[in-house]
């Protein structure tokens, strides 16, 4: 049996966080969804090297590790691979290292390429990096992950994880909706009109 924290992945936690809305102005959405993000807090295997330094290596070890781990918590939490209909993605490295650091381990096809196979996406995957002390808040932003243009689940959520990233840490986020945002009506990019400067100045003349 594979073991639930794969040792090289140099995971010291993991935080979950779930919200569901069940009012927005006053009233319940029609469609009721749960967002969660799951975060890993692991070693930054490139602290304390320049910026010349080849992040390939560890990347195609670590990265992969961690899309599976992450992937499979936020499943149990939101339901299977059918419930989860958007999806992001988020890093945040700690002050010892480089945002590049936080980038590999999120903006390869070693991460990225199976979070969207694991969830069964086809999207690009929204995504939010920083470099920060311990505790930085950081909003994950989301779309559908198999129609990017379905605007109803354009949305964000915050994660936070109190004592980390520590300076020679990152820790790594895979965020997930069952649904759109309470309340959806603004349309989306496939029935929307043609807005162009020159057509609107024409409007107000």
């Amino acid at each position: 049996m594979t073991p639930r924290f794969p040792e090289p992945a140099g995971i010291r936690k993991i935080v979950h966080y779930q919200e569901e809305i069940l009012l927005e102005n006053g009233q319940a959405p029609a469609v009721p969804a749960v967002r969660a993000t799951v975060a890993a807090v692991v070693s930054n295997p490139w602290a304390g090297t320049g910026p010349d330094t080849d992040l390939s290596p560890a990347t195609e070890q670590l990265a992969p590790l961690l899309a599976r781990v992450l992937t499979d918590r936020l499943l149990e939490s939101l339901g299977g691979t059918e419930q989860v209909e958007a999806f992001g993605k988020a890093a945040i490295v700690g002050t010892a290292g480089e945002i590049e650091h936080a980038g590999a381990l999120i903006h390869t096809p070693y991460f990225g390429n199976l979070v969207r196979e694991f969830l069964e996406g086809s999207s690009i995957i929204c995504f939010a990096d920083d470099r920060a002390d311990a505790g930085q808040a950081l909003v994950v932003p989301m779309w559908h992950k198999t129609q990017a243009a379905t605007r109803s689940h354009y949305q964000t959520i915050t994660t936070r994880v109190s004592d980390g990233p520590r300076a020679d840490e990152i820790v790594v986020v895979v965020a997930g909706s069952t649904g759109p945002r309470p309340h959806p009506r603004i349309g989306d990019r496939t029935t929307d009109p043609a807005v162009t400067s020159a057509i609107l100045e024409g409007a107000s003349a």
